[in-house]
């Protein structure tokens, strides 16, 4: 049983940091992506960024590129959301998500829909 969860989150100040954290188990964790998506109230579920865990193939959304750092440790089965420079719009649920990596990591996160396991999601709250 696969089984994917999200540590990290909390509440900071614009311009601060924060490191979220997947432990994803029951999967053979280099055959996958994993990636972090992000909801804010009333809006859609968006990509974040995700990263192939073999090749270490990544992927940004656009308003993070050069702000987030997505890495993994496979030794640990863990994938981690390094956030710098934070800012109030950056406010959401975070979700770790795992899908079979024989599909690119672009795609997969720019869809959310093809993600096959997800966590519980972890709660970024940043203020001005």
């Amino acid at each position: 049983q696969v089984q994917v969860a999200e540590s990290g989150g909390g509440l900071v100040q614009a311009g601060e940091s924060l490191k979220l954290s997947c432990t994803a188990s029951g999967l053979t964790f280099d055959e996958y992506v994993l990636g972090w998506f992000r909801q804010a109230p009333g809006k859609e579920r968006e990509g974040v960024s995700c990263i192939k865990l073999l090749a270490g193939t990544t992927h940004y959304e656009e308003s993070v590129k050069g702000r987030f750092t997505i890495s993994r440790d496979n030794s640990k089965d863990m994938v981690y959301l390094q956030m710098n420079g934070l800012k109030p719009e950056d406010t959401a649920m975070y979700y770790c998500a795992a899908a079979r990596g024989d599909r690119s990591v672009e795609a997969l996160c720019r869809n959310h829909a093809g993600m096959d396991y997800w966590g519980k999601g972890t709660l970024v709250t940043i203020s001005s």
